[in-house]
């Protein structure tokens, strides 16, 4: 089971008992995945599902672009609120390689009674996005990136075209274990490095206000001007 840097298991009981309780979809998809053995620890936490369902909340995300899917918690827990908010208006464009994460993802996006408003986008993500800043520029609420971490630059970029002004962009694992801490990792790791790189280039890019936050394993916040 997945869990925010830093918190032991009782501060995380607590977290996530101050929270409100899971959908069953969402309940049903974290014990599945916790089933699959170390890649279970792809998986966002359910204190970091509440928190992107505060944002797209925040944001009235009617249109969400999701960059890495593995068994759907982030997009169902999105998509719930979308719903919430915008009914059958809500769409969100989930873009994964695989097709057994797929196949996975939709039988919680079934129980959550979402499916019909998730555009499937299997392959190359980083063409993908590419694709997607010619089909919908400017028209994303939110973009969620979770997925290869070499390529988050290709992501940033293009979801700078997805986004609209005042769109929310949150890459996850912006921490990387704490390894994006020690340069010698960076050095050694390219994963590492361009986690690294990411949050150095938006630190100072004078196109978004940003947040680095060390919620989960780090979410890095920004929105676009």
């Amino acid at each position: 089971m997945s869990r925010s840097i830093g918190l032991d298991e009782t501060l995380t009981a607590y977290v996530r008992n101050a929270n409100r309780a899971e959908h069953p979809a969402l309940e049903a998809c974290r014990t599945f995945t916790d089933n699959m053995g170390q890649i279970s620890r792809m998986q966002i936490s359910p204190e970091q599902g509440a928190f992107l369902q505060m944002c797209a909340r925040l944001v009235q995300a009617r249109t969400v672009v999701e960059i890495g899917v593995f068994t759907g918690y982030s997009s169902t827990a999105m998509l719930l609120t979308m719903k919430e908010l915008h009914g059958e208006a809500a769409k969100l464009y989930a873009c994964d390689i695989n097709a057994d994460y797929f196949r996975q993802a939709t039988r919680f996006w079934d129980q959550a009674g979402v499916t019909g408003q998730v555009d499937m986008r299997q392959g190359d993500a980083t063409e993908t996005a590419k694709q997607l800043a010619t089909e919908i520029p400017g028209q994303a609420d939110l973009i969620f990136v979770d997925a290869d971490k070499a390529n988050y630059d290709t992501y940033y970029e293009a979801g700078l075209a997805i986004l609209r002004p005042g769109g929310l962009f949150l890459f996850d694992n912006v921490l990387w274990s704490g390894d994006v801490a020690d340069p010698r990792k960076r050095e050694g790791d390219r994963d590492t490095a361009a986690l690294y790189q990411l949050a150095e280039k938006i630190r100072e890019d004078e196109r978004v206000d940003m947040a680095f936050t060390a919620i989960g394993d780090g979410i890095l916040m920004a929105t676009k001007r």
